[in-house]
Formats: C-alpha cells, structure tokens, sequence
C-alpha cells in the first residue's frame, strides 16, 4: 500500500469528488481520496425515490442525531449525512438551487476578498454545469428557442461540464394548481431559479440524468479519475486524526493523516496539501479530534491543545422545514396512487420503461421563494411542495389525498455547535443546531405558517376544496404558530458554516478568504477545509451546488499556490 501522496483528499462527498477530479488532472501528482463510507454500488442511490430507501440505512447514512432541541419543544432529529461515494449528493434532494447574488456578496464583505461576490462565483458555477437547456435541440440553429434566449441562457449556465442539470420528468395537478395560487397571491411564476435572484414559484431543475440521480461519485470520479495511473482511492476507510508537525519557524503544518482501513492504522503523508472535506459534521469533529478546536472541549476530552480555535463546530446554520399537510378531493396525489400493489406495479412499470413517473422524483418537485413579509429586503422563505404527505420521514403515507407544502427561513439567526463526545474517532458528535432560538426565527415561522394558508386559500385551489390536516386551523397567534413549529419542524439537512472564513480579526473564522486552515499566529502550512462548513453565512436554498462551486474555486487556489511553490515563489 503506498502511503505517500501529494494531495490527500478526506471525504469523497460533493466537494471531495470534483476536488478529486481537478487534482488529479494534473500528471505526475499523486492523488489519495479517502472515504469512510463504501462504494456507491446500492442500488437504490441511483434511482431517484430510493432517497426513501437510503436516509437512515447504514450502507448509505452515517445516522447521526441532533441533540433535544430547546426550540422543538424538547425533541431531537434524525440528521442524514451521505456516508458513500458522493456523499449527500447520492442521498440528497437532487435539487440543483445556487441561492441569491446576495449571499455571495456577502460572503466578499466577510472574508474580505472579492473572489467570493456573485460575479466572480458565476463563472465556478457554470464551469461544472450541464444544462439541459444548452442542449442540441434546445438551440435556436436546432430550431428550438429564441437566439435572444439562448444567448441570455449564457450568461448564466454552462453546458460543457460534468454536472448534469435536467428537467424534471413528470408534474402533478395539485402542484400545478398550487403553482397557480401561489402566482394569485402574488409570486410571480419562474422558469430559472439560478440567475442571482431566485423569487418566483416553478418546478425545481433537478441533478439527474436520464432519469437516474447524478451523483458527485458519477459525475466526477468515473470513469475519469478511476482511469487515471496518478489516483487511489481507499473506501470503508475513517481518518482518525490530522498529523502536524511544528516547523523550524515554530509554525504548525500538517504532513498527512492516520486512518483506520482494513482493521489497521495507517499514517499516510502529504507532500503538498491535505484537504479536508468531511462536511459540516465531519470536519469539524477531525479538526478538533486533531487538536484545533475549543480548548475547553479539547483538554475536556484528553486531546492535546494544537490551537485554541472557538470557531471550530461554531456557526452552524441550517434551514428548518415546517411541514404543512392539506387534505385535497378530486385529484391525484402520491398518496393514492402508492396505496396498492397494482398502483405500485403501474409506478415500477413506468420507471423501468420510461424512467418516468413517481420513482423519478425528486422529494421536493415545486418550489418558491417569496418574503415572509413586505418589509423583508429578500426573499427569506422557500417552499418545497409534494404531492403526498405522511407523518413524519420513513412513516408510510398517509390512506387520503393530501399534498404537503413545508417552508423554511433561508436566513436563520439561530447558530448551533458540533461538539466531539469522545477521542474515539468513531463515536458521533453532539450536534446541537439550536433552531427557534431568536425572536426573528420564531416570527418567521408564524408568518411562513400564515402565508402557506393564504395561498392555499386562493381561487385557483378551490376546485381540490383543500383542508388543513397539519398544523391545523385552531392555531392562530405567533405564540401558538411558534410552538407549532417546534412540535412539527424538521431539517431540510442543509447544515453548514462549522469552520467558516473570515477574515483574520474574526476570532471564530477558521479558514482565511483562499479556505487555508488558521493557526497560532498564521496558517497552518498544507491544510485547507473545502466543505460546506466554510460557509459564513447559509445559502438563500439548497446547499449542494453551492458546495461543488466552493471546490471548483478551490481546486484552481490548490493547483496555482502548488506551481508556485513549486517555481520557488512565496
């Protein structure tokens, strides 16, 4: 087993496998991408509804948990983490959402460093992207759209990349009609959600390909980088800890890592650079594992202090779901069409010869942003509605016809912490999001709540003569939308900025504006973190593409500062 690589790659998730990709393009470096979870071999990862059958299985799910949460009235929540090739792009939504021009701009301000506002992240963006609408046939010269479309169509996607975005390949009455109203109460319709200013309500482009999910692991890794003689990749294989060593400058620079594979510990070493992309979660708990963390938590644990980092597992963020259920006649919902083994063989049929139909959904297939009210300078709420309802994820559906419209604040005020428990490298952390915990997310809520029956109370929803079976009418006041909340909210499991950026006057930034992890009086030499954990501030949506454009701006950094060392510059 060779042990000695020029990049080391911890975690073969959404920014580990295109960071694998880009890094390995590169002849004669080395590559290592270590996984802990194993292959991508499962069938069910592939066919879009099989999230149903991969959150919460072992093959798939690291299963972790929050802790009891204040906000949700005393309850913890199941918190799926992909643990395979692809990580959470092969277990996630499939929703393709960049989020709003001004979060990036935001970010700029934080870190101080203009390659982060919305213009200089377009170009990552499209880099990576397929889109559907690029297509031959889609073009004005195939006879498809308008020049004047297709060219405003190239400001802002791409069609040369790995990173298949594709329509979706079924739609349903219900969302159409809600669709409809939601338009009535004054969101106007969208066909493009990734321009910088996604407000509007229309179907989600989804990250699939012939109807199959796309994962990061088949975008990235085959047959492109699995073809390659200069990668290896290892699987089933857990990093215990980052290896530092104190240069003679009296700085810190990691050298490699110790992972535990095939019943045995082995130190491999990196000659120029270890990244880290464990995600949000698992990023932190290696950074503090390794001695870089709070010191409080890291003697608390027995673990010699490296660098007194509060930031790390501080600042996490996530995007909390209140999931309202409406009971519908006279239409066709999920609900219905599943309840049988004669409907179920009808959906199975159609996927299999079409790879249409209910098992090419995506869990969300209608979305809309809007402003919970008018004196919000963006909009600050998303919806994600189904055609089908249950009680809660992995319980069966319920016997009526129902859709389900959930919402959640895109700009939480309320910040957790991810915490190890234990040295043990395999024991999971405490993951504590503190969700309601301000005033503002409480209101929201309330607010969130009382627009989604405003819409539903539209015209255009009257003919399905919808009734609310969850949360319920009886409850009326912000006090009692807010306790609602708690008692029904779910995570959208979106959780990010647990080793944020920042600039170097900011004592909880743990990596500076070009992701270089921080350390006692400087960087730590050869250790970046490139996860959605770099995030200061959440994402206006969902939060898987915006993690591929982080590695494919990070790539770029990690090739260029390698030349010039390498051409014996500073």
């Amino acid at each position: 087993m060779n042990t000695t690589f020029d990049y080391i790659i911890i975690g073969a998730g959404t920014a580990g496998c295109l960071l694998a990709n880009r890094l390995s393009a590169e002849v004669g470096k080395r590559v290592l991408l270590i996984e802990a979870g194993r292959k991508d071999d499962y069938h069910w990862i592939h066919i879009p509804v099989g999230y149903l059958y991969c959150i919460g299985n072992p093959r798939t799910d690291w299963r972790f948990n929050t802790e009891p949460e204040t906000g949700l009235n005393g309850r913890a929540l199941r918190y799926p983490r992909g643990k395979t090739l692809g990580g959470s792009s092969s277990i996630n939504g499939m929703i393709y959402m960049r989020g709003q021009s001004h979060d990036y701009d935001q970010w700029a301000q934080l870190s101080g460093d203009d390659a982060w506002t919305w213009q200089n992240c377009l170009k990552d963006f499209m880099a990576h992207e397929n889109h559907y609408k690029l297509d031959s046939g889609s073009r004005p010269f195939d006879g498809g759209q308008s020049p004047k479309n297709f060219e405003e169509l190239k400001k802002f996607h791409g069609h040369d990349g790995e990173w298949r975005v594709d329509k979706q390949r079924l739609r349903w009455d219900v969302l159409d009609a809600f669709a409809q109203a939601a338009q009535q109460a004054g969101i106007a319709a969208t066909d493009d959600f990734n321009q910088g200013n996604n407000e509007g309500v229309g179907y989600f482009e989804v990250n699939q390909k012939n109807g199959w999910r796309w994962s990061t692991a088949r975008a990235f890794l085959r047959p492109t980088c699995l073809e390659r003689p200069n990668f290896e990749m290892w699987t089933s294989a857990q990093v215990v800890r980052l290896l530092l060593e104190t240069q003679p400058d009296a700085s810190q620079r990691c050298t490699g890592v110790q992972v535990w594979v095939n019943g045995e510990m082995v130190k491999t070493t990196a000659t120029t650079e270890v990244i880290l992309s464990a995600g949000s979660i698992g990023s932190p708990q290696i950074l503090q594992l390794s001695g870089i963390g709070p010191a409080a938590l890291l003697q608390q644990h027995g673990i010699e202090v490296l660098h007194d980092a509060p930031g790390v597992g501080a600042n996490l963020q996530d995007h909390l779901q209140i999931r309202a259920v409406f009971k519908v006649q006279g239409v066709k919902t999920l609900n219905t069409m599943a309840n049988s083994l004669w409907g179920k063989a009808m959906i199975g049929l159609e996927y299999a010869f079409k790879r249409s139909g209910p098992m090419s959904m995506a869990p969300s297939q209608l979305g809309a942003f809007t402003r919970s009210d008018a004196a919000q300078p963006y909009p600050n709420i998303e919806y994600h509605v189904q055609p089908l309802s249950l009680e809660a994820f992995g319980e069966p559906l319920h016997s009526f016809n129902a859709f389900t419209a959930s919402v959640c604040n895109l700009q939480p005020g309320s910040r957790g912490t991810v915490s190890i428990k234990s040295r043990q490298f395999d024991a999971a952390p405490a993951i504590a999001p503190n969700y309601l915990s301000t005033d503002a997310d409480r209101k929201v809520a309330a607010d969130s709540l009382r627009l989604t029956r405003s819409i539903v109370a539209q015209p255009a929803m009257a003919k399905y003569q919808p009734q609310e079976w969850k949360p319920g009418v009886q409850y009326q006041t912000d006090q009692e939308l807010a306790k609602l909340a708690g008692d029904i909210a779910t995570t959208i499991f979106h959780p990010v900025g647990t080793t944020k950026m920042g600039r170097a006057d900011d004592p909880f930034a743990v990596v500076d504006s070009r992701l270089r992890v921080r350390g006692p009086g400087g960087l730590i030499g050869g250790l970046r973190v490139v996860d959605a954990g770099i995030m200061p501030l959440i994402t206006s949506g969902n939060t898987n593409s915006p993690t591929l454009m982080i590695a494919e701006k990070a790539a770029q950094w990690i090739v260029a500062d390698a030349a010039r060392r390498g051409s014996g510059e500073n």
